[in-house]
């Protein structure tokens, strides 16, 4: 990697800064953070030529196999993906903290359900298997000196699903040790239980029937945060096609989330593995996300703050989201306005991740 210079600039470029659009400027960062100075001085200059400069993105939801996927998160802008259940935790160490690549926090391994759909996974099924209350202590206990950085639960698996009691008793553990939960919840059934168990975040959005009025006001007044992943929502009608179920159904869920004031986090649920309901790609996938989350009525600039600020913020990623003096230099350079066209996150003319440019020169 050829060694990158100790200061750069971007001039002539009109800023998100992860709530809104600022007048055309100038970003200066070293050392791999954004700085105040404003001052060119020696910094190498880059014009941005009018183009909107975003924060690194983040996708709140994927499973990573390899380096290669933290190729293609970088060169799609996702600066930041969120891990929801990968294993062995030396994997996972494995993909941490490399420089000039996407930088992640990760689950490890998710609590599964024995006999659960779930439960035959390779490898996370069964490191994964919870048989009940007297073990959800323990399990958490473990994912925390592993290093996990926050707890993912699967509730509502096909075949076989934790109790109201394991459930309940994971997610007090977790809280004890400090750590958000997050909870596997894609149908109505697991929704409720997640509600009731109090998982902090619930990822993917029910296909069976859509979430109401009265659900999404109770998710707003508890605090709770959702990660919709319509691309594999979307994804599994069109791959897998279930009996009856229409894209229409979580779509609606999340006009139904969105009005009642839930924040929403962009994620894709991007995963390769063999035999999953749907594949999809990593970085490419969450543009698309994007797109539909616009398509379900976010704003353009609620859907732009759902992969920069909100994820940032609500899992406790102090140092980046935003575009201001201290954080990460973890930028995306786009063509075009995606206030005005959401399409335009993804003409991508320039990325740096930690201050590294990728692809490095």
């Amino acid at each position: 990697m050829t060694e990158q210079p100790h200061r750069t600039a971007v001039r002539n470029v009109r800023v998100f800064d992860g709530r809104r659009l600022l007048p055309a400027g100038t970003v200066i960062f070293e050392q791999g953070r954004i700085v105040a100075d404003t001052t060119t001085g020696q910094a190498r200059v880059v014009d941005g030529e009018g183009g909107v400069l975003l924060p690194g993105l983040i996708d709140a939801h994927v499973h990573l196999y390899g380096r290669e996927n933290l190729e293609q998160l970088t060169a799609f802008g996702v600066t930041t993906a969120l891990d929801m259940g990968s294993a062995p935790p030396e994997f996972v160490d494995s993909l941490r903290g490399i420089a000039g690549l996407t930088d992640i926090r990760s689950a490890g391994t998710p609590a599964i359900a024995p006999g659960s759909g779930h439960s035959h996974i390779p490898v996370v099924g069964q490191r994964g298997l919870v048989h009940g209350v007297h073990e959800a202590a323990a399990f958490v206990a473990e994912r925390v000196a592993e290093g996990s950085d926050y707890i993912k639960i699967v509730v509502g698996s096909s075949g076989a699903d934790h109790d109201q009691a394991t459930l309940d008793a994971l997610v007090v553990a977790a809280h004890e040790h400090g750590r958000l939960v997050v909870a596997h919840a894609s149908n109505q059934a697991a929704l409720q239980k997640s509600l009731l168990a109090g998982a902090d975040v619930l990822t993917h959005v029910p296909m069976d029937r859509a979430v109401d009025a009265a659900t999404a006001s109770r998710i707003a007044a508890d605090g709770r945060i959702v990660v919709p992943t319509l691309s594999m929502m979307e994804g599994i009608i069109e791959q897998s096609a279930p009996p009856g179920a229409r894209y229409e159904v979580p779509r609606e869920g999340v006009s139904a989330l969105y009005r009642a004031g839930v924040p929403i986090l962009a994620g894709t649920d991007a995963n390769v593995a063999v035999g999953v309901p749907a594949r999809i790609s990593h970085g490419e996938s969450l543009h698309h996300e994007l797109q539909l989350l616009i398509d379900a009525g976010v704003s353009a600039v609620d859907a732009l703050r759902a992969a920069t600020s909100l994820p940032a913020r609500y899992f406790r990623l102090d140092d980046r989201g935003t575009v201001e003096p201290g954080r990460r230099a973890d930028l995306v350079l786009v063509d075009g306005d995606p206030l005005q066209d959401i399409k335009a996150t993804s003409s991508i003319s320039r990325v740096w991740c930690g201050g590294v440019e990728y692809p490095p020169a």
